[in-house]
């Protein structure tokens, strides 16, 4: 086949002739015939839709007909443990630590007995329904609980509420009785050992199971006997804004004021270039850079206020009275609010000479008006010398000494046997002396406790052992591990009103786990947690 082919050049036709198969041929006619067939049926597919086949449901059809996938929404799927992985196994008991004896304590333990019954090693089976919602952890923890409900209950006498003040704050017992003091409506003021008290989120922690105005300080606080009876003292009274004579005072105000201005003028003259220290201006430089020293000081002090003139004190003290200081402060109010809002377009914020302005107003006496100005409102911690500012806050008082709860410490029962052993003041001042530092703090801060509970009238009990002098709680009764079982329970919201701090080391999966724990819980400053052992 031929095929002629022509080409316009240069105002001519160019004929050519070119041979084509005849294969090549259909293949092109196919091409045209594809696509006009594509064409045409995009056209009618435009105006047109397909039909949707639906397939009918058998007669007898229902959804228990579809099973499941095998992983999908039928029984759960388990997935294959790996054999290599470990299994841990059921803990059966679980047991405190006893520090005297250097072993894991069979007293103070809990385990699981006949029916999912709780034993426990001191008191005997638990109530079945406390069993139920009690983490078996806390259980160890039952004795120093109830000891604590017992020194609560024995120092309220009769369930009065007002301050209580505890010794070893984070220790089992000492813990116990803060919860359980503060869920009781008291105020309560607990010191942290010196074990605990280097730590200062466990202090804050201990704070926060306080409530108003009750707080947790450090043992180095409570060795400041003036500055712990202060606390104790606004704890106990409430922070009174209105027991400060205002009116008395008002005028101390305006005298330290005074004496503040003359100090500021005879420091900073008018014969200096700036309000700075003298020893600024002095050239202590190279002698090459003197020549420069005196223009550069000049830029350098335009950024400071003035010196002042001198102020005559007779007449500062004559006609600069309680009203031209409050008028002062609107002044510096106005001033400050300027500067740090950036400026409100009538007020200088590059320059203000407070000792000029006292000047002028003792030269001449601004007009008092009792009215503020237009503009000018009462902030609540604004400082004005005529007029009480009130309260901000209601004012909580946690009432009278309650009585005190004295947590046994090592260092602190060390000390206090040192201490009784010794017969004359000598002696016991020797003894205090040959004893550690710990020692001597322990006994310290509980003295502070005890002292101040003391002249107040009110009981002191020792929990954790017995100490010199003090009397010891007694037995609980069943009324006191009742009330610590309660405290331990789980609401429905997951919280209780006793709270621990404990570190599970599990010996029924790792045997070697007992001993170790012996040896964290003997550890000098072991840390601010509660180890137990579980088997």
């Amino acid at each position: 086949h031929h095929v002629v082919k022509t080409t316009p050049y240069g105002g001519k036709t160019i004929i050519t002739m070119l041979s084509v198969s005849s294969s090549a041929l259909a293949r092109l006619a196919a091409r045209s015939r594809t696509a006009a067939a594509a064409s045409s049926a995009s056209v009618r597919n435009m105006g047109m839709q397909a039909r949707e086949e639906i397939e009918e449901l058998p007669p007898n059809f229902s959804m228990d007909a579809v099973k499941a996938p095998p992983h999908g929404f039928g029984e759960q799927h388990e997935e294959e443990l790996d054999p290599m992985a470990y299994v841990r196994k059921p803990v059966s008991s679980v047991h405190s630590i006893d520090l005297s004896k250097g072993a894991i304590s069979a007293l103070d333990s809990a385990a699981f007995g006949p029916g999912g019954s709780v034993v426990h090693g001191r008191f005997g089976n638990v109530d079945a329904s406390a069993a139920e919602t009690v983490p078996l952890e806390y259980l160890a923890f039952l004795r120093p609980a109830s000891e604590g409900a017992a020194a609560l209950r024995e120092i309220s006498e009769g369930g009065k509420t007002g301050t209580v003040l505890v010794y070893g704050a984070s220790r089992p017992a000492g813990l116990s009785a803060v919860q359980l003091a503060t869920a009781s409506g008291n105020a309560v003021v607990a010191v942290v050992d010196g074990q605990h008290s280097g730590h200062d989120e466990m202090v804050d922690t201990v704070k926060g199971l306080t409530s108003e105005p009750g707080t947790a300080v450090a043992e180095q606080y409570a060795l400041c006997k003036a500055n712990f009876r202060d606390l104790v003292e606004k704890t106990v009274s409430g922070d009174d804004f209105t027991s400060f004579d205002f009116d008395s005072n008002q005028y101390q105000f305006l005298a330290d004021f005074k004496a503040n201005v003359l100090d500021y003028v005879e420091a900073y003259p008018s014969d200096l270039p700036a309000a700075v220290d003298s020893e600024q201006l002095k050239f202590t430089g190279k002698e090459k850079d003197r020549a420069n020293f005196q223009a550069n000081m000049n830029a350098y002090l335009s950024q400071y206020q003035p010196g002042a003139d001198p102020i005559d004190p007779a007449q500062l003290e004559a006609n600069f009275n309680v009203e031209q200081y409050e008028l002062f402060k609107k002044k510096f109010i106005t001033q400050t609010t300027a500067v740090i809002s950036g400026g409100d377009g009538v007020t200088n914020t590059d320059r203000f000479a407070p000792a000029e302005i006292v000047n002028n107003m003792c030269m001449q006496p601004e007009s008092t008006d009792d009215a503020k100005p237009e503009g000018l409102v009462a902030y609540p911690f604004e400082f004005s010398i005529k007029n009480e500012s009130a309260p901000t806050t209601p004012m909580t008082k946690g009432g009278p000494i309650v009585g005190a709860i004295i947590e046994v410490t090592p260092d602190l029962a060390v000390a206090c046997e040192a201490v009784a052993a010794a017969k004359t003041l000598r002696e016991k001042a020797e003894a205090l002396q040959f004893l550690t530092e710990p020692q001597k703090s322990a006994f310290g801060a509980a003295s502070s406790i005890i002292g101040l509970a003391k002249k107040a009238g009110a009981a002191v009990r020792t929990v954790g052992g017995s100490l010199p002098g003090l009397d010891a709680v007694e037995k609980p009764s069943e009324q006191d591990i009742q009330t610590a079982l309660d405290g331990m329970e789980l609401g429905d919201d997951g919280t209780s009103k006793l709270n621990y701090f404990i570190q599970v080391y599990r010996a029924s999966d790792y045997p070697i786990y007992e001993a170790y724990a012996i040896h964290r819980a003997n550890e000098p400053l072991s840390g601010p947690r509660q180890i137990v052992v579980t088997k």
